[in-house]
């Protein structure tokens, strides 16, 4: 286990308060533990859902969870208490002696974390998977020699917007699309959370962006800097390996991104190629999960914000039933919904969202139906299709309104379809 810095040594003499009692609130607690340091962990729905000025004079540092915005009442009674205030990340940034890669984006950041980090593997060099993608950083200090290890990490824009102490050596940042304005407010403050990690990066390193993150820059008025490589999806100089996820249209952004990098570092590009023959998405992203007679069902629950699902029906060739809704996060519904009506046969709502998108999807003479659960639009979705059809779950929004995350949306979907399909 790694030591805590003499930095954080002076305000350790108390127990640190902790935001947050999912994975990564754990993954501080135990760190801090087992360097021999106490703390409280502190929930809405845990066993302290109090937080206030009594509480926070118990304590000189806190360390929160990505959920936790600035502007949540907790985060401003720790400021104004004089607390220090550490985002996980950061805090697992102070106990870590290996080096890092950051690697973000509106789409795609899952797969290409996992992706770099099997083609690491394939290489010879000892990689892990971590941050966003599910095993927190702070969880890589029980590492015994963690120098020798590579960290890939995947950054969301809420872990991010404050960053103080996490220097990668590198940054790739696939693409930027309206997502988390409900967070964030506005398109730019959504991008310069994600432009953090531009400066945060150590000097000379690697930085590679996609052609929307340059676009988007350009339009804020903010300087990428003149070292990034920009990666070209349509880049001709970039073939990808047959046979590989990558050859989709929503992966070659990702494949641009890995090719752009993997040469900047002096890797040779065989060990890259091999790793995406072999490599295979993680579960709830684009993947066909049943057929019958025809009729194809595609999860794509991972599929969170609109940019996802524009790239996920840029797929088909069939006509499509689209199956979305969920918990809002922020965005212009309406063009939402004009963008993609010229792509589905019909529309099946779920979630929230539902009615919105249901008058938007009638006013422009589109097909579409509220359901009250995902089961019951899987059957009126196939139900109505006609071979050759797909009928794609890709939500567009985020699942906690009904489900307790993306993978038991998906696992809904995937166990409807399959009973469907073995029907016929």
């Amino acid at each position: 286990m790694s030591e805590i810095p003499e930095s954080l040594r002076r305000r350790l003499t108390r127990p640190t308060a902790i935001f947050g009692d999912a994975v990564s609130g754990r993954a501080v607690a135990a760190a801090l533990a087992s360097n021999g340091f106490a703390s409280v962990i502190y929930d809405e729905k845990g066993a302290n859902q109090v937080f206030g000025p009594e509480q926070a004079a118990l304590h000189d540092l806190l360390i929160y969870s990505p959920g936790f915005a600035q502007t949540h009442p907790w985060m401003l009674v720790a400021r104004r208490a004089g607390l220090q205030c550490l985002t996980e990340l950061d805090f697992g940034a102070l106990l870590w002696t290996g080096p890092a890669i950051a690697i973000t984006g509106t789409n795609g950041k899952t797969t290409l974390t996992e992706f770099l980090s099997f083609a690491f593997k394939r290489a010879g060099i000892d990689a892990l998977a971590c941050g966003n993608v599910g095993l927190p950083f702070t969880s890589l200090s029980s590492t015994q020699s963690n120098v020798s290890f590579l960290a890939v990490v995947e950054v969301s824009s809420f872990q991010a917007e404050d960053l103080r102490h996490f220097t990668p050596e590198a940054v790739l940042w696939t693409n930027f699309d309206e997502d988390h304005l409900d967070r964030h407010g506005d398109l730019e403050s959504y991008f310069r959370a994600k432009y953090k990690l531009i400066e945060r990066m150590m000097p000379g390193g690697i930085l590679v962006v996609g052609e929307s993150v340059v676009s988007s820059a350009a339009a804020f008025g903010i300087e990428i800097p003149e070292h990034a490589f920009i990666a070209k999806r349509t880049d001709e100089n970039l073939p990808v390996p047959a046979g590989s996820i990558f050859e989709a249209w929503p992966q070659r952004e990702n494949w641009a991104v890995a090719v752009k990098y993997w040469r900047a570092r002096g890797l040779a590009d065989r060990y890259l190629e091999e790793a995406a023959r072999l490599f295979r998405a993680a579960p709830h992203r684009l993947r066909k999960v049943a057929e019958a007679q025809g009729i194809e069902f595609w999860n794509d629950s991972k599929g969170t914000n609109f940019h996802a699902v524009q790239a996920a029906l840029h797929q088909f060739k069939v006509p499509v039933r689209w199956i979305g809704g969920g918990k809002w996060k922020g965005g212009n519904l309406q063009r939402f919904a004009e963008r993609i009506a010229p792509q589905i046969e019909a529309a099946y709502l779920i979630g929230e969202t539902g009615p919105e998108l249901h008058q938007h999807f009638t006013a422009l003479g589109k097909s579409s139906r509220c359901f009250t659960s995902l089961q019951d639009a899987v059957v009126a979705a196939a139900k109505e299709a006609h071979a050759p059809t797909a009928i794609l779950l890709s939500p567009g929004f985020s699942s906690f309104d009904q489900f307790r995350g993306y993978a038991e949306r998906g696992l809904v979907f995937e166990r409807a379809a399959t009973a469907l399909a073995n029907r016929t």
